[in-house]
């Protein structure tokens, strides 16, 4: 474990010495910051039926800065490797294929979780300003998060297998990118699309990160999201740890 734990710190590090991920911090805290900030301008002096906290997260324009992030944490993992020769030494050191691969799928989702740190705050100055509360429960605020953290760890999976697939690190992107607003947006082909079936609106439901969100940012917590993202995450990893293995003999 100790090994594992050297390849993890490893990973963070990277992070932090990367010109990409302060632009991807910068980017994202703008984008949130804007979007928290313009929800609270429409809803100031209106009655509403619903929480600040609920306007924020169920925004679409800030959804589609979100999906936008994934492939630029992930596109470099194991395509840059690839691409420059150091997933050599990597391959030859004594360490498990699987231990590389969960180590920087870790990496990736500590940075991630650093992301969504300082969107604690902005409920916590709302509260302190305006002596209201942001959001209806507390249970609000730990199933918001909890969706975050499942979409978090199931899209970065998505992004680490693109990147084991390619050594381009624009092909990886593209390819995460795609994927992730693909499965993001599949909720709203029920709405588009009139004639769909009630049994095929319902399968759309299940497998939508909007409306999953939606019942979570009230304080419905639901085991099924939690099922789901669980196992899918854990499939595409066992994906990319195939990918890498098969690209390891190529070499």
């Amino acid at each position: 474990m100790r090994k594992f734990y050297t390849l993890l710190s490893r990973e963070v590090r990277s992070y932090f010495y990367s010109p990409i991920a302060y632009v991807v911090l910068v980017f994202f805290l703008f984008v949130a910051g804007v979007d928290f900030y313009f929800q609270l301008s429409f809803m100031n002096g209106k009655p509403v039926g619903y929480s600040v906290q609920e306007a924020f997260f169920n925004s679409v324009f800030f959804w589609f800065a979100f999906v936008l992030i994934f492939p630029l944490i992930t596109m470099r993992l194991f395509a840059e490797e690839f691409k420059l020769g150091t997933i050599e030494p990597l391959m030859t050191a004594p360490v498990r294929d699987w231990q590389v691969i969960l180590a920087k799928f870790f990496g990736s989702l500590v940075f991630y979780l650093i992301l969504w740190l300082p969107t604690l705050l902005y409920f916590w100055v709302f509260q302190s300003i305006t002596h209201q509360p942001a959001a209806n429960s507390t249970g609000a605020y730990f199933g918001t998060y909890l969706m975050i953290l499942l979409l978090g760890m199931f899209y970065l999976s998505i992004g680490c297998l693109a990147s084991a697939l390619t050594k381009n690190q624009i092909v990886a992107a593209v390819i995460s990118f795609c994927v992730i607003t693909l499965h993001f947006f599949s909720g709203l082909i029920s709405f588009i699309l009139q004639e769909v079936s009630s049994s095929t609106r319902q399968l759309l439901g299940y497998f939508s990160a909007i409306e999953q969100m939606g019942t979570l940012s009230r304080g419905e917590i639901d085991t099924r999201p939690v099922v789901l993202y669980v196992s899918m995450t854990i499939v595409m990893l066992t994906l990319t740890y195939q990918a890498f293995q098969s690209r390891k003999w190529r070499l």
